[in-house]
Parts: structure tokens; sequence; C-alpha cells
């Protein structure tokens, strides 16, 4: 799974790491309640903001992270985004990388229901407006299935796991920087949904962002990550929110993936990832 492609290695220190983290949550804080006050101003309470303030605030929190991550990524001078994360790989490796982690993801999702009985469900959801009214419902899958994925992948995937693989922890000649990078992007990407998951289910979020260090890794890619944040976004808010049947929570799938395409498809390098 390791790769000695220069394209996929970051430049940047790692201490930036722990910065980063520090430095999106402060950023991403300050323009919540940026947007919460000119949403009061608007007639938005500040106890109970509205759904479209709600998905503003939420919108710039996440922006919070990603300008986090490019500023910190240029400490040494302009990043090539393929050491993002943003290049192409060859559709094999791509579709079968994909298939494997959300096997892996979904089996171990299924075997920790079971046993735990989770009953539980986002609160997110509900608190941009799913079911206030369509706009809000548009605006709320936007950000869940679009917006979400795009930034979350660039910072957790594509800065915070870019450099903490580079972490020099080897036993003879395993490279274990990756692996221990997987497990410390998991735990943080878990507890990212803290506010908005119920507890018990922060254990498989965790996991999720767990796979989707390694899809990184065994792709070179952001892509495929975005691709399965998103399609297990849109299964949560069809499924378990709006208990769509399968033909629109297909439609929300195809739509996120289009959406995603378009606006990161650009940045996306020109030497491929083919194995």
């Amino acid at each position: 799974m390791t790769t000695s492609d220069p394209e996929d290695r970051a430049s940047w220190p790692l201490w930036t790491a722990p910065v980063a983290v520090l430095l999106g949550l402060i950023l991403g804080s300050v323009g919540t309640i940026v947007v919460d006050l000119v949403g009061n101003a608007f007639g938005s309470s500040l106890s109970n903001p509205s759904p479209a303030t709600n998905i503003a605030a939420d919108v710039v929190f996440d922006l919070g992270f990603v300008v986090t991550a490019l500023v910190l990524a240029s400490v040494r001078g302009r990043p090539r985004l393929a050491q993002l994360g943003y290049r192409r790989v060859a559709p094999s490796l791509a579709i079968g990388s994909f298939v494997i982690a959300a096997i892996a993801y979904y089996g171990l999702s299924a075997v920790y229901q079971s046993l735990f009985a989770l009953n539980g469900s986002d609160k997110l959801p509900s608190d941009l407006g799913v079911t206030h009214s369509t706009a809000a419902l548009i605006g709320a899958a936007a950000f869940v299935c679009a917006i979400a994925p795009i930034a979350e992948e660039l910072f957790f995937r594509g800065f915070l796991f870019g450099t903490l693989r580079e972490l020099p922890i080897r036993i003879g000649s395993l490279d274990l920087g990756p692996w221990i990078a997987a497990v410390l992007v998991g735990i943080l990407f878990g507890a990212a949904h803290l506010g908005s998951a119920p507890a018990e289910y922060l254990i498989p979020l965790g996991f999720l962002g767990f796979v989707l260090c390694l899809l990184r890794w065994r792709t070179g890619s952001l892509y495929p990550c975005m691709a399965l944040h998103s399609a297990n976004n849109a299964l949560a808010l069809g499924v378990v929110t709006l208990h769509w049947a399968a033909g629109p929570i297909v439609g929300l799938i195809v739509a996120s993936w289009l959406t995603i395409a378009a606006v990161t498809g650009p940045l996306a390098s020109r030497r491929p990832r083919l194995a």
C-alpha cells in the first residue's frame, strides 16, 4: 500500500498538524459566532437559529479548516495540489479501492450496531431544517452531501493525514507512520462530530475516518474519499432522516458526486495514479 511517488508526499513540517487542529477550531468558531450575530440582526434567534443561519454557520465553520489547511500547507512555499490529494486516479484503482473501503466500513458498522443496538440519529439534518422547507432541504443536502465532504476531506485526509503520515516511526523496514496517522486522524474525525452525532456513533465515525485515510493512502487521491464520504452522508440523510426510496437516494448521490467533480475536478493533477 505504500508509495514512493513524490507527488504523494507532504512537504510541510509535522508541527503544522496540531496547530491546524487548534487554529481551525478557532477560525471556525469565530466564523460561526459572526454568522449567528448577522443572522440575529436579520431576525434569527441566537438560542434557536433559523435553518438558513445554521447552514451558513456550518459552511463557514468548515471553511475555517479549509483556510487553515491551505495556509499551513504554504509554510514552505506554495504546495502542489497533488500533495493535498487532488490528483487523478485510474478508474480500476479508484473503484476497486472504493468498494473495499465501503465493504470494510459498512461491515464493521453493521456488526457494531447489532452488538450495541444503536437507535439514535444525527441531529444535524433537523438543525438544518430538512423538513422545514424545500429551500432548507436543498441547502442542507448541498452542505451535507457536497460541501462537507469537500472541506472535511481536504482538511482531514488531504492536509492532516498527509502531514502525520510522515511520522518517522518504523519497525525494521515497516513504515508505521501512515497507520498511526490513520488512527489519529480517525479519532479526530470522530470527535469532530461530537456536537451532532450521538456519542455511541462516534466509534463507527472514527472508523470511517480511519478507512478514508487508508483509501487516500492507497489511491493517492482525495476523489475516492470524497465520493465515499458523500455517499455515506447521502445514505444517512435519505434513509435515516427522510425515509426516501432508493431512487431519490441514488439521485442525491449522483447529484452530489457531479457537484464535487465540478468544484474540485479542475484542481486535479494531470498525471494519474495508476496503481
